[in-house]
């Protein structure tokens, strides 16, 4: 009688025999792990994130650790030697006369700000989605502002509400009225200023929120309206909860930028005459009569605590009231 032998995958020849590792040994690695495509596009990520790693950290994060560091410092803008205080620069602000007002003033420029920039944006954005004749010519128009230099801005208003011889007071004087002394007045000074950016900035929210009325569905606006809804009624109930990723967008972008608003407060309020908010505090502090580096840093860091405690709190608490679709 003849056997017949038949070859299993483990007997062929061209497959070679699994060997168990050895008891109490680490386990093999693949030794080609790192070759070809793989060790490819390693280098090219590191080619591609170094430059960006590199710009990040020399320009954003090692000047922020030297100002942390500068906080804790008695020095002089320009001096060679420098005294250890700790935190007293922080206790010094705080405990100040001017602390609660220097708070308040950018409390209230920025919520006025930002919320007016986005109800007025908002608004425009509803009347440039419309097909009339001329909307390219307007949304241009609208949107200028924005791109245009702080200074330029600010020089422009400033010879607009200066009362003596502002273009306001013209037209009031011509009317028999008193020009109100918007420079001199510091509750004027910061409803000028408040003006004047919403105004610069009221193109970039009507640009961004007409993206995102553009991008509704179109069969959801008209099944709305099949089923009587009026138009006051479709722009509550399905535009703004639509809109809410859009409207989280700008929210933390144009909060952002309000508390960081320098030039056109810089130029239209050198002296910070009612609109000494944190960063205008803090370049006076340092660069104005005061030339105190050290303290300046500290309220720089302030400021820079608000800025992430705002960040953090709005992506952890306002983003769960977005509806991605």
């Amino acid at each position: 009688m003849t056997t017949r032998l038949v070859n299993t995958p483990t007997d062929r020849a061209d497959v070679p025999p699994t060997v168990p590792p050895p008891t109490g040994s680490a386990p093999v690695r693949n030794a080609r792990r790192w070759s070809g495509r793989s060790r490819k596009d390693f280098f090219v990520f590191l080619a591609m994130a170094l430059p960006n790693i590199a710009l990040i950290a020399t320009f954003t994060y090692w000047p922020l650790i030297n100002n942390i560091y500068y906080s804790t410092l008695d020095w002089t803008l320009g001096s060679a030697s420098a005294t250890v205080v700790g935190l007293q620069n922080y206790v010094t602000f705080f405990t100040s006369e001017d602390a609660a007002k220097v708070l308040g003033t950018t409390g209230i420029f920025t919520v006025v700000t930002v919320g007016g920039s986005m109800v007025l944006g908002l608004l425009v954005a509803l009347a440039l989605n419309s097909m009339v004749r001329g909307t390219t010519f307007a949304r241009s128009a609208v949107f200028a502002p924005y791109v245009l230099s702080g200074v330029g801005v600010g020089l422009v208003w400033l010879f607009i509400f200066d009362p003596g011889y502002g273009v306001l007071a013209w037209i009031l004087r011509g009317l028999g009225q008193q020009s109100p002394q918007w420079i001199n007045d510091p509750q004027l000074s910061l409803v000028m200023v408040i003006i004047v950016y919403v105004w610069k900035n009221l193109g970039y929210c009507a640009v961004v929120y007409l993206a995102g009325l553009q991008s509704l569905p179109r069969d959801v606006m008209e099944a709305a309206a099949l089923d009587g809804a009026n138009s006051i009624r479709r722009f509550f109930d399905i535009s703004v909860p639509l809109l809410s990723p859009t409207t989280f967008f700008l929210l933390i972008t144009t909060m952002l930028s309000s508390l960081q608003a320098f030039d056109l407060i810089r130029i239209m309020t050198p002296l910070g005459n009612g609109t000494s908010t944190l960063i205008y505090e803090a370049y006076l502090q340092a660069f104005g009569a005061y030339n105190r580096a050290g303290y300046s840093a500290a309220i720089s860091v302030v400021l820079f605590a608000i800025l992430l405690v705002i960040t953090v709190l709005q992506l952890r608490f306002v983003e769960r009231k977005v509806h991605y679709s």
